[in-house]
């Protein structure tokens, strides 16, 4: 592509009902596409032994927190099992202005904060699983879960996946390759977009006019 053209950084988030695959698929991806960084949250739970700061989560205590949401710093936030977390809005701005993705793991909820405020940068895929009984064997094959949680999580699911018509695109995660595959379909796709390609109309103007 020629120098006069450039291109600004997307979101690319990823929800799903708890056991449909958003980790896999976002730990493939993360690592075939290296032009891809995953977002880091800042937290108000505390470090857990071989996490680092500012790698794993931004540490920091409610009451800072709470300062951050009060300044607008977050583009979302929610409370989680007693703990806040958030999504700091400096850093992912500063990697798109510098025309690199960034990805999110996040639920629809935390999506729709981000469409409030940053709409035009925003891909979203929502995944499915292939069936429920597919979903309930994976959530229970994972043996990270007690049985009462993992009907929690069942329970969850209904409505998180009536969240479906919000998102771009819908991935049926029947096998993890072919997922994995199509999301990088939709990411190769949404980088070429016009829009993104800044210095585009200049471009094609001067090839109009034979330079």
């Amino acid at each position: 592509m020629d120098d006069a053209i450039y291109r600004r950084g997307l979101m690319l988030v990823l929800s799903s009902p708890s056991g449909a695959g958003k980790t896999s698929i976002s730990r493939e991806l993360l690592r075939r596409e290296p032009g891809l960084a995953m977002s880091v949250s800042a937290t108000t739970r505390p470090k857990r032994p071989g996490e680092t700061d500012g790698l794993d989560y931004f540490f920091v205590d409610q009451t800072e927190f709470g300062l951050r949401i009060n300044r607008g710093e977050f583009l979302e936030h929610a409370k989680v099992f007693g703990n806040y977390y958030g999504t700091p809005r400096g850093p992912v701005e500063a990697s798109l202005g510098e025309g690199r993705d960034v990805l999110f793991d996040i639920d629809w909820q935390g999506t729709q904060q981000i469409r409030e405020k940053l709409a035009a940068d925003l891909v979203t895929v929502f995944i499915l699983p292939p069936s429920t009984a597919e979903l309930e064997r994976r959530l229970n094959a994972r043996a990270q879960d007690p049985a009462h949680v993992v009907a929690q999580r069942m329970a969850q699911a209904s409505n998180e996946m009536s969240h479906w018509p919000e998102y771009d695109y819908i991935v049926v995660n029947r096998d993890l390759d072919r997922s994995v595959a199509e999301v990088q379909s939709v990411l190769a796709a949404e980088r070429i977009k016009r829009e993104r390609q800044i210095g585009l109309g200049d471009f094609v103007k001067r090839l109009r006019d034979g330079r």
